[in-house]
């Protein structure tokens, strides 16, 4: 049974056939592709809050092309060597999932090394949550906020936040003792090539400092390549899942919708952190 808990009165829920319920009686139906939403109507600061369609498409479009495959391999390889030895069970959280691409590959890598993993992903988008659920069963995801996770107080070995809202506190909370964070963060280099395109006077990302209350770094590794962007669907793909559809200037979006193919930096920080 996954350690969710209500979001009304904070108690443990407990996992019926269709739906989740709490001593408190509040229920929470299961949705048809398997997540539950566990999102309270005044947690919502929108009709529809966190990544739209249009966003979750396009990744979902983009990662199936294996883009990414270098960064999604160079993170389970991290966590696996981060892991203790002598742990053969443990639970996992990855707060701020989205449609859950990280979540499955990391699940199934842990499996094969015989880890066996109860696996967890919570999002705010209903609309990322549904394509995560209907892709993969084994894995427990829930529609919540990762500044207040619907997750009991220190039951996590393992803890993922992929290029998600960062929350020391949250994330503190629901850790054990000596738990592990795993986050990946865009290099300054990352998508160079592609702002060149999109702007005048392109600009490299802002890496911030390392350090986290509550935390201490115990890895850090860096994945750098170039990647081919084969044609114009893959382009326009990538470019919808980035902050850079909604503030570009017509002119540079004009410029990228005109290209066949584009090759381009993609570079992640991968860092590795234990709670204190």
């Amino acid at each position: 049974m996954p350690p969710f808990i209500c979001p009304i009165c904070g108690k443990p829920l407990k996992q019926e056939e269709k739906a989740y319920c709490c001593p408190g009686r509040h229920n929470f139906d299961r949705a048809k592709s398997g997540y539950v939403n566990l999102l309270p109507i005044k947690g919502k600061h929108s009709k529809m809050p966190g990544d739209n369609k249009l966003m979750v498409v396009a990744r979902q479009n983009f990662l199936g092309e294996g883009y990414y495959l270098s960064l999604c391999r160079s993170l389970c390889e991290s966590v696996m060597a981060h892991l203790p030895k002598n742990g053969r069970e443990i639970t996992a959280l990855d707060a701020g999932c989205g449609e859950g691409y990280y979540t499955s590959h990391l699940y199934h890598f842990l499996k094969k090394e015989g880890i066996q993993t109860r696996m967890m992903g919570v999002d705010i988008s209903k609309f990322a949550l549904d394509k995560a659920a209907k892709k993969d069963q084994d894995i427990d995801y829930a529609v919540g906020s990762i500044f207040h996770l619907p997750v009991q107080d220190g039951c996590c070995d393992l803890l993922l936040n992929l290029f998600a809202p960062y929350c020391g506190e949250e994330f503190l909370r629901v850790l054990k003792p000596r738990g592990l964070m795993a986050m990946a963060i865009p290099g300054e280099h990352h998508l160079w090539e592609l702002k060149q395109v999109l702007y005048d006077k392109p600009y490299l990302n802002q890496v911030r400092d390392y350090a986290l209350n509550g935390f201490e770094l115990v890895g850090r590794s860096l994945v750098r390549e170039q990647i081919e962007l084969r044609c114009q669907k893959d382009i326009d793909n990538l470019f919808k899942m980035t902050p850079y559809y909604y503030k570009t200037p017509q002119e540079g979006t004009q410029r990228l919708l005109s290209l066949s193919e584009l090759n381009t930096t993609i570079e992640f920080q991968i860092l590795i952190y234990q709670k204190k």
